[in-house]
């Protein structure tokens, strides 16, 4: 890729410098859930002209982020609908997936920004099953959709693929976390999240006192991360390898070059004070977003386990007769590589490799957190891109931090959030792209401070 340069500025003002990267630290302790919302700050309201692909302008107005010192966004795309997961090709065209959730559309959207403005004026709708998961790979648009993968070969200048696409994987199971992601190991693995069909595998789903159903049946075909050959047609589930069990919802994934080896974010489970007399403030705080390194093997633990932030340990959940702080057969489970605020909803995740930004976040892990909707009566939170600085073995160094964040809803507020950052993607410019599928609204990201 190549690095984007800066044209001259037709008004010079300067912008504070990124901080300094994060100190070492521990990697094999476990980093308790902090961030820093201080790092984030309005955007300049002054118009930067980027030199690059797109030309893009930095508007003043109100894009619905608020950004570190020295980055800006433009609005790639708005009113798009219910857009999850996103890629960008090569030569700077926007593919997105479209769930068709809310009586939304549904399928892929082509974006191409031909005139240069930073704004994509031509739009092209294909595919018409909703879904979620989109990666370009090898000269491939992969597609996930709740029950299958499908994907089609990209010719470059070509805004829109044709031909039908092929099949590569059928009858992945649906209903309950129902969103695939897609990522690949380079070689020849594409790995899918398949989300648990319940929130805890109780014998009665969400409701108050229910036992889990023990051994949890689910964990047979979903709750985990599955491998898949990326480039067979007609393959079923049979022919996946379970890479990863009791991830709950691993919504959030990425393979990670150095350490060959797939992350993911998960959510967490839900109902500790409505299901388990837990305190309001323990439901808000409890359990932890985790993010696990998923070497061959891994078990995450769900639904016996979830980890507690407070104490930073694995603990036994109530459905299997725990109380808050016993351990039990919560021994030995995998312990996350990092703990994230609770029920903040990661639906995205993206090891940042390009050199537009600051040294700083050259090896980090970008999350989109979509926002929650079960802390009430405590405040929403979440509603952000955060940022994780990591070693480059892929290692978790430092705390994170709020690097976009979009505004939070106000209890009763009508309609709910007007922004929900959903999906992540690199441009070949270094830029960084974030979905929002509540707003239907596409960002681009770029860093225009001091180097």
């Amino acid at each position: 890729m190549t690095r984007m340069r800066l044209a001259h500025l037709s008004l010079l003002v300067v912008l504070a410098a990124c901080q300094p990267p994060a100190p070492q630290q521990d990697t094999a302790s476990v980093p308790a859930p902090r961030a820093n919302p201080a790092d984030a700050r309005p955007l300049d309201t002054t118009p930067w002209q980027i030199a690059g692909p797109s030309m893009a302008m930095c508007a003043s107005a109100d894009v619905g982020l608020t950004l570190p010192d020295g980055f800006c966004a433009v609005v790639v795309a708005d009113s798009l609908g219910p857009v999850r997961h996103l890629d960008v090709s090569a030569s700077g065209d926007v593919y997105a997936s479209l769930s068709g959730r809310r009586d939304g559309p549904a399928g892929v959207i082509a974006l191409r920004d031909a005139d240069g403005d930073g704004r994509a004026e031509l739009r092209q709708k294909f595919e018409n099953r909703g879904g979620s998961g989109l990666q370009i790979h090898d000269g491939w648009l992969y597609f996930a959709m709740n029950d299958g993968i499908v994907r089609w070969r990209l010719t470059p200048g070509q805004l829109v693929p044709q031909g039908q696409p092929e099949l590569l994987v059928s009858g992945l199971p649906v209903g309950g976390h129902a969103s695939k992601a897609l990522a690949f190991d380079g070689r020849g693995g594409m790995f899918v999240s398949i989300g648990s069909l319940s929130n805890a595998c109780q014998q009665q789903d969400r409701q108050s006192r229910s036992a889990g159903r023990d051994p949890c049946p689910e964990l047979a075909t979903r709750a985990g991360i599955w491998r898949f050959d990326a480039n067979s047609v007609n393959q079923t589930p049979a022919n996946g390898e379970r890479w990863a069990t009791g991830i709950r919802n691993g919504y959030a994934l990425d393979h990670h070059r150095a350490a060959g080896v797939p992350f993911t974010v998960s959510h967490g489970r839900d109902n500790l004070s409505s299901n388990w007399g837990f305190t309001e403030q323990q439901n808000a705080d409890v359990p932890a977003e985790e993010m696990f390194r998923l070497d061959r093997g891994t078990d995450g633990g769900w639904p016996y386990c979830y980890f507690d932030p407070g104490t930073r340990r694995k603990v036994l959940a109530p459905e299997y007769g725990g109380n808050g702080t016993q351990v039990g057969r919560c021994t030995g489970k995998a312990a996350p590589a990092h703990a994230f605020p609770a029920h903040w909803a990661p639906n995205d995740l993206l090891f940042y490799t390009g050199t537009q930004f600051p040294t700083r976040y050259r090896g980090g892990a970008f999350v989109a957190f979509h926002g929650s909707w079960n802390r009430a009566p405590l405040p929403q939170q979440g509603f952000n891109v955060t940022f994780l600085p990591m070693t480059a073995a892929g290692a978790p160094n430092g705390p994170h931090s709020v690097f976009a964040q979009a505004p939070v809803p106000t209890p009763g507020q009508q309609g709910g959030a007007r922004h929900r950052p959903t999906g992540l993607a690199q441009g070949p410019d270094g830029s960084l792209y974030v979905s929002d599928d509540a707003g239907g609204r596409i960002w681009r990201i770029m860093y225009v401070g001091e180097r």
